[in-house]
């Protein structure tokens, strides 16, 4: 039997299915596409997003391929400088496709051993009655079973409707046209239309291609109304038309990679778990790309799961730790839900909007203003509740130096671990789940801290009979 089935072979997938592999599970993705998609909503990694990758070693082989940029406070079209002293020794976002993302991460899964089956697509699962596995329909007639079950497969997602899981919101009230394409226009022209037009309408955008491919760009525009069916991409004559209506001009474009529409629907599952099936990314949450949120909230779904799932298949889990993802990250999404509901409102074009961006723009200009809203965007802000107690405790812990390097240079191997600034203190019984590291760094204000695998703080404090108490309800029994 197959230990966990991914439906789904897009980001979030591939990053479970790449935390799972550290941990050896068995780990099959299924993906119903034939060849990765060409499509790239996703253009960037947000600096938690960076600090995952470093904290697995990936970060190297993001910055080969992608540029680094730093705009504090990109909120509903708001762009200010990025705030001083930000929580995280890596203060930047990567401009990255989805499409090179998607490469990346697939590469890293097959080096782990995962398998990745294309064309597979599935129509149907069911949980058996002694809750001892997984059964999923294929297309074409097969059946495969699995010990657990992740769906990842969008915000369509058919593992959501088969499990009965509610998915309440808002639908769509306005709908954008997006798209990659070659453009004839003079590169300035297109600068100066862009600027003019998005003085008023900021919902319009035209950027050059974030791989460097010249000529080409990502361009965004209002769409006459919203389709009944989404599903069905624009022509390339509707997406010149919707151009000239807004920006009196088509730029000249030709020749697209790939055109799609979007909408501002807004929705998310009642449940991220049930029985022995979980949802993340898209599967578990919709909302407006405002704010380059989605994809990175689907990665660090991932990331949150992937090592309490890992617990649960190699049999060390405490009870209720599988619950805690849904316990954890449904507050999160319900938070960039919300987040990205108020960047609609100031997108608008109306005198309300327009007057309500002006001075959401002025309150940006004070720094911890600025710096608020800039960790909301890239997450470096979440902390989860893990009760009262020390500051550091449910945040995760930024990259800091230690005398031997830093400390994502020790998170590699996806677990837990005990950074001892005292000398005094053991995880024996742990020593297969939890490394204990006798360091010193200048920049933690703490004698010692208890780092989940996620990067999370679950304790901080300097006794050793405080420290037995939390190691169980994160990491299980001690053995030996």
């Amino acid at each position: 039997m197959i230990d966990v089935i991914v439906v789904g072979g897009g980001p979030t997938g591939l990053m479970l299915a790449a935390e799972l592999r550290l941990h050896d599970v068995h780990v099959v993705v299924l993906e119903r596409l034939t060849e990765p998609t060409r499509q790239s909503r996703g253009r960037g990694l947000h600096a938690r997003s960076v600090e995952m990758m470093d904290q697995r070693g990936l970060l190297d082989r993001f910055l080969a391929v992608s540029e680094t940029f730093r705009v504090g406070g990109l909120f509903g079209g708001i762009m200010k400088p990025w705030p001083d002293r930000l929580d995280t020794a890596h203060p930047y976002g990567l401009a990255v496709s989805q499409q090179l993302t998607e490469r990346l991460l697939n590469e890293r899964v097959l080096e782990a051993g995962a398998e990745i089956r294309r064309d597979c697509e599935v129509v149907g699962l069911s949980q058996s009655a002694d809750d001892d596995g997984v059964t999923v329909e294929l297309a074409d007639g097969t059946h495969l079973r699995s010990r657990y079950l992740v769906g990842c497969d969008g915000g369509r997602s058919l593992v959501r409707k088969r499990l009965g899981v509610g998915f309440p919101g808002e639908p769509a009230k306005v709908e954008t046209l997006l798209g990659d394409m070659e453009a004839t226009e003079d590169p300035a022209t297109i600068a100066a239309v862009v600027e003019e037009v998005r003085k008023t309408q900021l919902r319009f955008g035209a950027i050059p291609d974030v791989d460097g491919n010249a000529g080409v760009y990502r361009i965004g525009v209002p769409a006459d109304g919203v389709a009944e069916d989404r599903t069905t991409p624009p022509t390339l004559e509707e997406f010149r038309q919707q151009l000239r209506a807004t920006a009196g001009t088509d730029f000249g474009v030709h020749s697209p990679r790939w055109l799609s529409r979007f909408g501002d629907a807004t929705r998310q599952a009642e449940r991220y778990r049930l029985g022995r099936v979980l949802l993340a990314g898209d599967a578990a949450h919709i909302h407006p790309p405002t704010g380059g949120q989605g994809l990175n909230l689907g990665i660090q779904d991932a990331f949150n799961l992937g090592w309490k799932l890992a617990a649960a298949v190699n049999g060390w889990a405490p009870d209720g730790l599988l619950d805690t993802y849904h316990a954890e990250r449904h507050p999160v999404g319900a938070a960039v839900l919300d987040n990205t509901r108020a960047q609609m409102t100031l997108l608008g074009t109306d005198p309300g909007a327009t007057a309500l961006r002006e001075l959401f723009s002025k309150l940006m200009d004070f720094e911890e203003v600025n710096r608020y809203v800039t960790g909301i965007i890239t997450a470096v802000d979440v902390r989860y509740d893990l009760g009262e107690g020390h500051e550091l405790l449910g945040r995760r812990l930024r990259n800091v130096a230690l005398k031997r390097g830093h400390l994502y240079e020790l998170m590699h191997g996806g677990r837990g671990l005990l950074l001892d600034q005292t000398g005094r203190l053991s995880v024996a019984g742990w020593a297969d789940r939890v490394d204990h590291v006798v360091d010193v760094s200048g920049e933690l204000d703490a004698p010692a801290v208890l780092v989940r695998p996620d990067g999370h703080v679950a304790w901080v404090g300097e006794d050793q009979q405080d420290l037995l108490g939390t190691l169980p309800q994160w990491f299980g029994a001690a053995v030996g």
